[in-house]
């Protein structure tokens, strides 16, 4: 599976905005119609601690230096385990991977992600989406009273 945008190939982060730090994707299944909206980040920030050679070395002051690796983003599928169980059973050429949209900071990585899910309705269509946030649940989205405390 390629990632598209706006119909164009996405193959490498070169391919992407300057200064990305995720972005927002759509899976579909192209036999179903049967989606998951989700987001990843393309690179990872670790601060790692300089040991005492390399500070001679560089003669830096410095404790910490932050190095960026590129993360899975080009085949990842996402974390919805039916999802990747459809992917593994139905083939990958029977979805479509889309961005959705580039983002250039975590918190509005993670705000464009649930603002997309509502948008969409993940949890009352079928979607593959099964909660939001970790705190909403498909299963609680009935909006019935409770049979016992009916009174």
């Amino acid at each position: 599976m390629i990632w598209t945008y706006k119909k164009k190939t996405i193959n490498s982060i070169e391919d992407m905005p300057k200064d990305v730090i995720g972005f927002v994707y759509k899976i579909v299944n192209t036999k179903t119609g049967k989606f998951y909206i989700g987001k990843k980040s393309v690179a990872h920030k670790r601060k790692t601690r300089i040991g005492k050679r390399e500070k001679a070395k560089t003669k830096t002051r410095k404790t910490f230096k932050v190095s960026i690796k590129e993360s899975d983003w080009k085949t990842y599928t996402g974390s919805c385990k039916e999802l990747n169980e459809d992917i593994k059973k139905l083939g990958e050429k029977a979805f479509v991977k889309y961005i959705v949209e580039y983002c250039f900071n975590k918190k509005y990585l993670n705000f464009a992600e649930l603002a997309y899910q509502v948008k969409e309705n993940v949890l009352t269509v079928d979607s593959y989406n099964g909660n939001i946030l970790g705190k909403f649940y498909r299963k609680d989205m009935i909006n019935k009273k409770n049979k016992k405390n009916n009174n």
